[in-house]
């Protein structure tokens, strides 16, 4: 017996992105940022990535203000601070993690 309800559900889709260091958030609904940052954190720390630069764009300052919300939280984020001159300004933010143990 199947549930009429079954053809109605999509799987999410699964976006592959890089490890590079750089999230750009613009891809993405602000619901999904508050998991996608210190997942994205975590593994650039595991693979050594310490400086990391996320770009949320400056429109109204929501993303920007779910991004440093999360950064406060993290325990790994030793500090953090908005791009400067050629690093986005304050449509970006930069990220210094600590190292992994």
């Amino acid at each position: 017996m199947t549930d009429d309800h079954e053809d109605d559900y999509q799987d999410p889709e699964v976006i592959e992105m890089p490890i590079d260091g750089v999230l750009d958030l613009h891809s993405f609904h602000p619901k999904e940022v508050k998991d996608l940052v210190p997942d994205y954190l975590d593994e650039c720390r595991d693979r050594g990535i310490l400086e990391v630069r996320i770009i949320h764009g400056k429109g109204k300052g929501v993303l920007r203000r779910i991004v440093h919300s999360v950064l406060e939280k993290h325990p790994a984020v030793k500090g953090f601070k908005l791009g400067g001159h050629g690093s986005g300004s304050w449509g970006a933010t930069t990220v210094d993690l600590l190292p992994a143990d």
